[in-house]
């Protein structure tokens, strides 16, 4: 019997397919006037006249069958798909031609369309009523979430700052200023303004600060929101959050508490149904990554009283200013946004945790803060879903149910959270380009409009809880050296550091699992007065083997501009996801995790370009000759890495043992030698190193008094 044999696929850029099917019918004509065009309710009918085809393809039956080309066009994940089949083994005359002129001209017709961000219309009694024209079904929505309109309006300011970043690089905002001539300033413990560590940022800013304040720093939090309150939730697994525990942060009866949720297994599975065999993956099992859900308000409240009892402050819908840091001391400036009156703290250290918005990250890049982001839109949804639609005993870790949309590869998320709560997550990996920023009110359009496709529901009759959103980013990383996270008493941490797993993103994720090297060094900078940029730029959270991965997520942007064979992006995917299925669990658990090897890696990227040797052409065309010389550097670095790591495995014993001595007595040098000891333990995704016993005794006894600095 012969099949209908698939000749042309390509994604439309619209989600308007009844204007492509239009067009087909209305100004289509193809090229070769022997080829008679009927309608069809979905598309076109070419056949071919019985004078172009020398022979008509017979079936096995002995049935005549047509010689014609099928094409017809539908819609999913708010665009238009079109596909051209044939009835015959081999192609048909002209098909070639037929196919490269219908592309072009739909090219033609229907460019990629990237929309500005609208203007707010001040005359509207609000954000819906302003944004309702643009982003009905949000608008729509919206007013069903509690505190909607508060978030909304955060949603269109994220974005329009993010786009403001973007395309003016190079003229970032200067927040940072140095004084000179230097005024030091006093630092006294009776002053009502003097801290150790000023942190700016209270989400992730608040899990560091809080273990400093235990420490025995007198640290403020200053948050702009109030404070508590999170635009996304968190998942983490039992393990890494062990890292919290074992730093006194949180007992394991205060971490039962906070979970909102612990799930039996997570699923990694992406839409395969237009791959080529062996681009075609089953399901990948991952029972331990992200399967534990925090309640993040009741897990930040808690860090929030954790920090008060230390004796540190929170000033919460506070935004910061500027800061002017000075040779003994820094000069943080904010505003109180109740009371619109300026607020002024000074401290000995300034810790950025503002995340992906922070105009610090900006400015001490340059505008270059980060390559690549995840435009991240959700909600948590508290029931409505028909019995049936999802068990709470599983997530989806990460899933697509459909090919390239409109530029963007979309991939979900799904985690149980408390009772029946579920969290939904729709992001893509994407370039930062100034045409194309990456926008979060068109993915929320996205995510009220497809999420019945992902899971069957009446979204009418959701029960909305809180939106999800924000822009996470990446950065992508030859050496340590090659991005700045410091200053002069200054340094950042989390997001604005770029600190982020290059696979699934999870800032929150990262920064635990590499919190005891950042607390241990933080500290030891602190007890010494090594404050100056070139020895907080040795607080930084970098891993070789994460960074030689970042072509991996490469590999997952659509470039701007560029149009892909839809399936593209997931028949990469299901290659390497697929190879993970076949491993043992633990390879992909230690791989998902930013744990894997020098070993493993390369033999997975062997086994990768043996089964799919098409892989390598697909990368080098999304990445471009540059990317990947680049890319080429982050190897030999990560190589390099994993080389020297072997080869002096035993310098963070042996530092430990001469710490006694060389710290007292050169604590520069010992500084380095801690940094150079992380390096080769956690900057190669093996954290085993542990601040010593005799460590932790010293640090617990300084909860009663704050630590002196060393002149």
């Amino acid at each position: 019997m012969i099949a209908m044999r698939e000749v042309l696929y390509i994604e439309v850029p619209t989600p308007d397919s009844g204007k492509v099917r239009d067009w087909l019918h209305q100004q289509f004509e193809p090229s070769v006037r022997s080829i008679e065009k009927h309608l069809t309710p979905d598309g076109v009918r070419l056949r071919l006249s019985k004078t172009t085809v020398q022979q008509a393809a017979i079936s096995e039956s002995g049935d005549r069958l047509p010689d014609e080309l099928s094409i017809f066009v539908w819609s999913v994940q708010r665009t238009t798909y079109l596909k051209a089949f044939r009835w015959a083994e081999h192609p048909l005359p002209y098909e070639k031609q037929i196919a490269q002129q219908l592309t072009q001209e739909l090219r033609h017709h229907f460019p990629h369309d990237y929309p500005e961000l609208p203007p707010i219309d001040r005359a509207q009694p609000s954000i819906f009523e302003a944004l309702a024209p643009y982003y009905p079904q949000t608008a729509k929505h919206f007013r069903n979430i509690p505190n909607g309109e508060y978030d909304l309006t955060r949603v269109y300011w994220w974005e329009q700052r993010w786009r403001e970043g973007v395309r003016n690089p190079q003229q970032p905002k200067q927040v940072v200023f140095k004084v000179e001539p230097p005024h030091p300033l006093t630092l006294s413990p009776p002053h009502p303004l003097a801290y150790d560590l000023i942190y700016v940022g209270g989400a992730l800013g608040v899990i560091h600060a809080a273990v400093m304040a235990r420490l025995g720093y007198r640290v403020l939090l200053i948050e702009r929101l109030p404070f508590g309150r999170m635009n996304r939730e968190w998942n983490i697994s039992r393990g890494e959050f062990q890292t919290l525990i074992d730093l006194g942060l949180f007992t394991p009866a205060e971490f039962e508490s906070v979970i909102a949720r612990e799930y039996g297994d997570g699923f990694n599975k992406f839409f395969d149904a237009n791959n080529p065999s062996q681009a075609k993956a089953p399901i990948l099992h991952t029972p331990t990554v992200l399967n534990v859900g925090i309640d993040a308000e009741k897990f930040l409240k808690l860090c929030g009283e954790k920090l008060r009892s230390a004796g540190g402050e929170i000033w919460d819908e506070t935004e910061f200013v500027r800061a002017d840091v000075y040779s003994g001391s820094v000069m943080v400036q904010a505003k109180h946004l109740l009371t619109q009156t300026e607020r002024k703290a000074q401290g000995r250290l300034l810790v950025d945790a503002m995340g992906t918005a922070s105009p610090i990250a900006w400015q001490l890049n340059g505008g270059r803060a980060f390559d690549s982001v995840c435009p991240t839109v959700g909600a948590v949804i508290d029931g409505g879903f028909e019995v049936g639609v999802w068990d709470s005993q599983y997530g989806d870790v990460l899933n697509s149910h459909g090919d390239i949309s409109r530029g963007r590869q979309l991939i979900w998320e799904l985690f149980p959270g408390r009772g029946d709560e579920l969290t939904f997550y729709l992001f893509h990996y994407h370039q930062v380009h100034p045409d194309n920023p990456g926008s979060l009110l068109e993915m929320y359009e996205d995510f009220f409009t497809i999420l019945p496709e992902y899971r069957r529901c009446n979204v009418d009759q959701l029960r909305w809880k809180k939106a999800t959103f924000g822009y996470i980013p990446g950065h992508f990383s030859v050496k340590s050296s090659d991005r700045r996270v410091a200053f002069d008493r200054l340094i950042a941490i989390g997001d604005a550091a770029s600190l982020q797993s290059p696979l699934i993103f999870t800032g929150f994720g990262s920064l635990v699992r590499n919190l005891p090297r950042l607390i241990d060094l933080l500290d030891t900078a602190l007890r010494h007065d090594l404050l100056k940029s070139r020895h907080l730029e040795q607080i930084r959270a970098f891993q070789s083997n994460i960074a030689v991965t970042w072509l991996f997520s490469k590999g997952m942007m659509v470039p701007t501009g560029r149009f892909l064979s839809p399936e593209r992006v997931n028949a990469m995917l299901n290659t390497f996801f697929g190879i993970l299925a076949s491993e043992s669990p633990q390879v992909a658990d230690t791989f998902i995790k930013d744990r894997a090897g020098w070993v493993p890696f390369n033999r997975m990227a062997l086994k990768a370009a043996w089964q799919n040797p098409r892989l390598l052409l697909w990368i080098w065309e999304m990445a471009g000759t540059q990317d990947l010389l680049r890319w080429v550097g982050s190897y030999l670095n990560f190589t390099l890495s994993a080389f020297i790591s072997w080869l002096f495995r035993w310098v963070p014993d042996f530092a430990r043992s001469i710490q006694p001595w060389l710290e007292s007595r050169y604590p520069a040098l010992w500084f380095w030698l801690l940094a150079q000891s992380y390096a080769l333990t956690y900057g190669m995704g093996n954290p085993q190193m542990r601040v010593d016993r005799e460590k932790k005794r010293s640090s617990k006894a300084n909860l009663t008094s704050p630590p002196k600095p060393e002149r």
